[in-house]
């Protein structure tokens, strides 16, 4: 199946999620990376500002800020699709922008290179059991983490992990994905 195929298909079953089911799948998939020993010891994470229907980030940024840790969300520019991260210290630092995303206020944040991330949440829609991805078609983390050397992690529903999806050459898998019953790297979360 091709990769405009796969996004759909589980896109149009991540949209049906009720929305109960939805922030108790989140939590439980936020609680298992918290648990993550490369978690715990970064100081600094690279995270989006997820919306429905993706894995909540909004409390992982909350508990992160609540335990010393910096947070850097994407800035990205549609012209090049390339993106930089910007450390926010709150919500009030992020404004909407194409395709109703949120993103920093440049103005107001700092700009922080990828040798100064230790940790990548990289979002996506469908991802495979390897830690390839397919995310929303802009090539904006593959772009990134083809220079980013820190640890990367994606969260996901089970729904959205499948055997194999299509790989170019330009792709760069994640080191592991946390879902609600399974980290990917091996681990069963039960």
């Amino acid at each position: 199946m091709e990769k405009v195929q796969q996004r759909k298909l589980v896109l149009d079953q991540m949209k049906k999620m009720d929305k109960d089911i939805y922030r108790e799948k989140s939590e439980k998939i936020r609680g298992c990376l918290l648990e993550d020993p490369a978690f715990k010891a970064a100081k600094t994470i690279g995270v989006t500002i997820a919306a429905f229907p993706e894995v909540d980030t909004l409390p992982l940024i909350e508990y992160a800020w609540q335990n010393g840790k910096r947070v850097a969300v994407p800035k990205c520019d549609p012209l090049t699709r390339t993106m930089d991260f910007y450390e926010i210290v709150n919500f009030d630092q992020l404004e909407r922008v194409y395709m109703n995303l949120k993103e920093p206020k440049v103005s107001e944040t700092t700009y922080l290179g990828p040798e100064q991330i230790d940790m990548m949440i990289v979002p996506g829609v469908v991802f495979s059991r390897s830690g390839y991805r397919i995310g929303f078609g802009g090539g904006y983390y593959d772009r990134y983490l083809s220079n980013y050397a820190g640890v990367t992690r994606s969260l996901a529903f089970d729904l959205q992990i499948v055997d194999s999806v299509p790989v170019e050459v330009h792709d760069v898998p994640v080191e592991g994905i946390y879902t609600e019953s399974v980290y990917w790297n091996g681990k069963v979360n039960r």
